[in-house]
């Protein structure tokens, strides 16, 4: 992680659902190389901001950018450049691996003879080399969130963004997918992650803790440990959630 170099910029982000406040005047950098973790309980506005950051969601206020790009102003370019892994999984489960993959290249612009050879390297590095022609729907799901890291990577972008990307999934997966992450990291990609797993925030190189449309803490796992006297991540989440309000 090279903390020179800020690819994501944030400065006092507000959104407004009405007279809600999902996202409160947040503040932040992440760099490149980092795997930054965006935490916090259902309801605190962890997906809200991330669908900001990915040109998906307009802010109400703020001064955004991503990988160079204005969130107001160039949120195609944004698109463009960036990958992303949704909560409720980005694949066409009534289409094979292959044909997701062809539909998601087509989108990028890579050509055939291109995408015949990322996919062949994809799939023999996923042991899903003699699966291409099954539907995702007959995937175990720890496959079909592997593959579709995988194929939001697809197109090399340097920033990823991954929404929740292991819920659901049992502990042995969640861990072989943090294995993922950490390559895509060791490569010099970015990688957002939004989770509600305290364990996993051990596994980032800094976390922010949302609380109620706020950040309200930010810094390594083991610098926050260390300011709330706690013996892990949990607990440090414990003590900041216990007054929230916004909760599902």
């Amino acid at each position: 992680m090279n903390q020179q170099i800020p690819v994501i910029t944030v400065r006092n982000l507000v959104k407004k659902f009405g007279s809600f406040v999902a996202n409160d005047h947040l503040n932040f950098e992440v760099y490149k190389g980092e795997i930054f973790g965006f935490l916090g309980a259902n309801g605190a506005g962890k997906t809200t901001a991330m669908r900001i950051l990915c040109g998906l969601l307009a802010p109400t206020s703020g001064e955004l950018t991503v990988g160079g790009y204005d969130v107001y102003t160039q949120t195609e370019l944004i698109k463009k450049n960036i990958g992303y892994m949704s909560q409720k999984f980005s694949l066409y489960e009534d289409l094979t691996i292959s044909e997701n993959i062809r539909f998601y290249t087509g989108i990028y612009g890579i050509r055939r003879n291109e995408r015949l050879k990322r996919e062949a390297d994809m799939l023999k590095k996923l042991n899903l080399e003699n699966e291409r022609n099954k539907l995702i729907a007959s995937l175990p799901l720890g496959w079909k969130q592997k593959l579709a890291f995988s194929v939001a990577l697809f197109h090399n972008p340097q920033i990823v963004f991954l929404d929740e990307p292991t819920g659901g999934v049992d502990p042995i997966t969640r861990r072989q997918f943090w294995d993922h992450i950490y390559e895509a990291a060791a490569e010099g990609k970015t990688i957002f992650v939004t989770t509600h797993y305290m364990d996993e925030a051990e596994y980032c190189d800094r976390v922010s803790i949302m609380v109620d449309g706020r950040i309200d803490a930010l810094d390594t796992p083991e610098n926050l440990k260390k300011q709330f006297n706690a013996a892990n991540m949990e607990q440090v989440f414990l003590k900041l959630a216990r007054g929230a309000k916004n909760t599902e």
